[in-house]
């Protein structure tokens, strides 16, 4: 009877085992991807890429050649589609029917040669950050420009104001951050900022205030002492 008893339980323990296997080889796959996300270091900020995909959201006017009905997407409808009558579409998807010839770009209102001359003009006399026309302007003035140049007048003459009121903008920052550090400040409040500007600075000033950390630290154990001889 006992061998009869051993032969019944016998395939249930083989079923065990094999369950008991397959645990483990997850189990060992989670802890080597648990080694992997431990040896890469935390991210402190968006990458450029991230925030340009951000920008092509945003809307811009385009004169179809085609016909189609509306698109439902998720985010919303879209079109109709008539050739010759302006409709408003993503970035994103202005720049693939740029690229497929079926479509022409219409400039946004303020990539217009005069109100930037305006803008820079006035970011230069102001100490503080100035509104932007567009909180992508950066990014929307590259990818327009790099794939519907020929659809944007005096495109040359736009990317050089764009790029200047961009070198002002980032100089005001870093003296801002340079300001901040030395100073030593517990907070501080830039209005006017694009997402792509504090991206850009924000790695730096993270990074100098860590080191500035690190030096504080590093000498309070050295005056305490210094503090005692006196």
């Amino acid at each position: 009877e006992s061998v009869l008893q051993v032969s019944e339980f016998y395939p249930h323990l083989c079923r065990c085992l094999r369950v008991l296997s397959v645990c483990l080889r997850v189990l060992s796959v989670c802890l080597r991807v648990l080694s992997v996300c431990l040896r890469v270091p935390a991210r402190t900020a968006m990458d450029p890429s991230e925030v340009e995909f951000l920008a092509e959201k945003q809307t811009v006017t385009i004169i179809p050649n085609f016909s189609l009905d509306k698109i439902y997407l998720i985010t919303g409808d879209l079109g109709p589609f008539n050739p010759g009558l302006p409709v408003d579409v993503p970035v994103w998807l202005a720049i693939n029917l740029k690229q497929r010839q079926k479509c022409r770009i219409i400039a946004p209102e303020w990539m217009d040669v005069e109100k930037l001359e305006q803008i820079k003009e006035q970011e230069r006399k102001e100490e503080t950050f100035t509104p932007m026309p567009n909180p992508h302007y950066m990014e929307l003035t590259k990818l327009l420009l790099n794939h519907a140049s020929d659809n944007i007048p005096k495109a040359d003459e736009i990317r050089t104001l764009i790029k200047d009121t961009w070198d002002t903008r980032i100089a005001k920052l870093r003296l801002s951050a340079d300001n901040f550090v030395s100073q030593q400040e517990a907070h501080a409040k830039l209005d006017n900022l694009t997402l792509m500007e504090i991206n850009t600075i924000g790695t730096f000033l993270t990074e100098s205030l860590n080191q500035m950390h690190r030096l504080c630290t590093n000498l309070q154990p050295g005056e305490t002492a210094q503090s005692q001889d006196d």
